[in-house]
């Protein structure tokens, strides 16, 4: 596997020769310096050019950076349609286990582009002319203390969307209330996230796809979210449900109270009522 100076060495090596490159930037978790490091994290690279119309036209231009597993150019891809059609992406793996997220942006963009994500770092300016930026932060990507209308939105959309998976797994339909359980385990997990905003005065982040989520909660409190996802049967969906409950429940009347909320005890009644009457009915 290619080393971290070797590969920003041909990252940068690629751009100096290529008049097209006016300057290079990276940002992501090897510009964050909260972030742990380890051989899978990706070198999130901006190329900003002259022009993006001829890379376009030569796609075998990103040969140089090595042997690829696999691609993805997502601007190109119908199902995910792009967000800025003036900019292109290629995402690649190569056979050393290396990524690179290499997107490029016009020049033109580059005031824009900087002003996106306080983890940027300029790595190349051929023209001297972009900005100097702070030193790399992750407060965009900190947990933002909700508001009360942030609080009872997700305690509803939990409670809303819990008889979706009771009434999916009454019918059979596994697919149907794993969907809805995914849901509601994404309202968990943002309560949990708010907890864990609190005892940390929001100053840290806890990752893309809480990946970081286990660092700050006690052993208990993960066993029991490990429990939310089924073993693939109709009693592991009601078992994961209520297990959610439970744990939204507890963690819900914490934040409320820490932050001066109120909790909709009726609300959560009412719901758990509903559960349980459609699980005995399943047994009739």
């Amino acid at each position: 596997m290619r080393t971290e100076q070797e590969m920003m060495e041909l990252i940068l090596s690629v751009a100096a020769a290529d008049e097209r490159v006016r300057a290079v930037a990276m940002n992501g978790s090897r510009t964050n310096a909260n972030a742990p490091k380890d051989r899978f994290q990706d070198y999130d690279i901006v190329y900003l050019v002259d022009d993006i119309e001829p890379y376009l036209r030569e796609p075998e231009w990103i040969d140089v950076f090595g042997e690829r597993i696999v691609m993805q150019t997502p601007d190109d891809n119908a199902l995910f349609p792009p967000e800025r059609e003036s900019r292109y992406a290629y995402l690649m793996l190569f056979a050393d286990g290396n990524r690179i997220d290499l997107t490029l942006i016009p020049a033109s963009e580059s005031d824009a582009y900087l002003a996106e994500d306080k983890l940027t770092v300029v790595l190349m300016d051929k023209d001297g002319r972009l900005p100097a930026l702070p030193p790399p932060s992750d407060e965009d990507y900190r947990v933002r203390r909700p508001g009360p209308e942030h609080f009872r939105g997700c305690c509803n959309e939990f409670w809303w969307v819990s008889p979706y998976v009771a009434k999916g797994a009454w019918r059979r339909e596994m697919l149907y209330a794993t969907e809805h359980l995914d849901i509601v385990r994404d309202m968990l997990l943002k309560m949990l996230e708010w907890r864990v905003g609190w005892d940390t005065e929001f100053r840290v982040s806890i990752g893309k796809s809480y990946k970081y989520l286990e660092r700050y909660v006690s052993e208990d409190v993960w066993r029991r979210l490990m429990r939310t996802f089924p073993d693939g049967t109709y009693e592991g969906v009601w078992a994961a449900l209520y297990e959610m409950g439970d744990l939204f429940r507890e963690t819900a009347r914490e934040v409320a109270g820490l932050m001066n909320f109120v909790y909709d005890e009726e609300e959560d009644r009412r719901v758990c009522e509903y559960l349980r009457r459609v699980e005995s009915m399943g047994r009739e």
